[in-house]
């Protein structure tokens, strides 16, 4: 069974989304160690799974980079959340029918590790069903004051803190485990 990891940049408010957010982010500039962590967390992935918006982010960029982390995400699969999108490039398909279901079966499928990056309701609803193995949380240091909160409106999830990785410019990265 594949074990689902998500990947997500936060403020130490606990914010992901807004001008403020933005602005403050890219002061934090990503860094080797960085770069260094995302390629460990792609080590054993067999896929990566994507909301449409970050689909479309995605696959605007990192076709153009270059280097051993745009090498990885560039080459593995992609499974794509979206009731809109009719044609994929960037090795992408759009998950059949109910996302959620759609996730469930592609942990059922095979061994290795699917890693989401993006966040909103499709992370929520897959918090909600059970299907999130792991939370790796990108913390920057500022606070953004306001934009969307990571999970608003999800129940008591219990979550195991399994790790804490510094990544210069004093973020962390805060793995939890889900389901603990």
């Amino acid at each position: 069974m594949r074990k689902l990891v998500e990947y997500d940049h936060l403020s130490i408010d606990g914010r992901f989304t807004g001008d403020d957010f933005w602005t403050a982010q890219m002061k934090v500039a990503p860094n080797d160690n960085h770069f260094a962590y995302q390629l460990r967390l792609l080590e054993h992935a067999t896929g990566l799974v994507l909301g449409r918006a970050t689909y479309q982010g995605f696959a605007a960029t990192w076709p153009t980079m270059t280097g051993d982390l745009a090498d990885k995400l560039n080459s593995l699969p992609k499974h794509v959340a979206s009731t809109t999108l009719t044609e994929t490039t960037w090795n992408a398909e759009v998950l059949p029918g109910n996302a959620v279901e759609a996730v469930a079966q592609l942990k059922e499928s095979g061994d290795g590790t699917l890693v989401k990056y993006g966040n909103g309701p499709f992370s929520r609803a897959l918090v909600e069903a059970g299907l999130l193995d792991e939370l790796h949380l990108s913390i920057s240091p500022f606070v953004a004051g306001s934009g969307e909160s990571l999970l608003a409106g999800i129940g008591a999830t219990p979550m195991n803190l399994t790790r804490v990785t510094e990544i210069g410019n004093g973020a962390v990265v805060l793995t939890y485990a889900l389901g603990q």
